[in-house]
C-alpha cells in the first residue's frame, strides 16, 4: 500500500462532498486527508484527496470518481512531480521558564508564533507531514493542549495545470 493524492475538480454545488466521501466509505477506503477550496474558476471547487491504497484501487477510485454526477476532472497525482504543504496549528502550554526554549524550536522548524497568552502560544507551521509531525514530537514534552490540522493540499510543479490532465498524467481537454 502506498499513499496516493488524488486532485478532483467539482462543481461548487450542494452535496458533491458528501458523494464523493460516500464512494469512500462505500469502497472501504481510509481518506487520510480531505481539503476542499475554491479554485481560480467560479463555480469550480478543489478537492485533495490522500489515501492509503494500492495503484489498482486508486484507478478504481478515479474511475468511479468520474462517474459522479458533479466531478470535472480527476487526477492521481502521486506518480508526478508535486508540491505538497499541510498547515497545523498547535496550542503549546508555555510555562515562563520554558518560552525562549520554545521560541527557538519555532526557528528551527520555521514556524510562526501567532498567539501568545499568559501561559500558552498558538504555533502555526506549514510544511510537509514529516515536519509537522517533528515539530509536534519536540513540542509535546511541553504540553500540547489543542491541535488542527488542514490535511495535504498539492499542486503538480510546471507550467502544467491539474485541468489539463487525465487520471494518467498525459495532456486532456482542459476544462470550460
Amino acid at each position: 500500500m502506498q499513499k496516493h493524492t488524488l486532485v478532483a475538480l467539482v462543481e461548487d454545488k450542494p452535496g458533491v462532498l458528501n458523494r464523493v466521501a460516500s464512494l469512500f466509505r462505500r469502497r472501504a477506503f481510509n481518506i487520510e486527508s480531505l481539503t476542499v477550496g475554491h479554485t481560480e474558476q467560479n463555480g469550480v471547487s478543489r478537492m485533495t484527496i490522500v489515501v492509503d491504497s494500492s495503484q489498482t484501487d486508486a484507478e478504481r477510485v478515479v474511475a468511479n470518481l468520474y462517474k459522479q454526477v458533479n466531478v470535472l476532472q480527476v487526477a492521481d497525482l502521486s506518480s508526478l512531480p508535486l508540491v505538497s504543504r499541510d498547515l497545523a496549528l498547535i496550542k503549546v502550554n508555555t510555562p515562563t521558564n520554558h518560552r525562549t526554549e520554545i521560541m527557538q524550536l519555532m526557528e528551527v522548524f520555521r514556524a510562526r508564533i501567532v498567539d501568545v497568552a499568559n501561559d500558552s502560544m498558538i504555533i502555526e507551521i506549514t510544511g510537509a507531514e514529516d515536519k509537522i509531525d517533528g515539530l509536534v514530537e519536540v513540542l509535546r514534552p511541553f504540553g500540547i493542549l489543542e491541535m488542527v490540522r488542514t490535511g495535504t493540499v498539492a499542486m503538480m510543479r510546471g507550467a502544467s495545470v491539474t485541468s489539463e490532465m487525465n487520471n494518467n498524467g498525459n495532456k486532456n481537454i482542459p476544462i470550460a
